[in-house]
């Protein structure tokens, strides 16, 4: 995800023992290079990450997590999986000028 959105920040604290999971939209997708190949190993996240209303969400988009995320085979082999924590911390430019446009406009969301 942070390859094609540089606004994106990832946590990289240190990983602690909780697993990370992906939402049914971004299942079998790697969190660091966006590839749907050879996953391979497990994605570990830092407690804070993992706490309270946090805990069993996406580490891509922070909706609910279905399935255990896992670094591709790439990934791995340049050690992109030991830089720390993947969870992605915050929204992104797109997605906040996409909340403000629609409060100035007032557009409500579908049902």
């Amino acid at each position: 995800m942070a390859r094609h959105h540089p606004d994106l920040v990832m946590c990289r604290k240190q990983p602690g023992v909780a697993i990370g999971k992906l939402c049914e939209k971004c299942d079998q997708r790697c969190p660091i290079c966006d590839s749907y190949v050879r996953a391979q190993v497990l994605v570990r996240i830092c407690d804070e990450c993992n706490y309270g209303s946090y805990q069993g969400r996406c580490v891509i988009c922070g909706g609910p997590g279905i399935s255990d995320a896992y670094y591709c085979k790439e990934c791995v082999q340049q050690e992109k999986d030991r830089d720390g924590c993947p969870k992605i911390v915050n929204l992104g430019q797109a997605k906040t000028d996409l909340f403000y446009e629609r409060k100035k406009y007032g557009f409500k969301r579908r049902l």
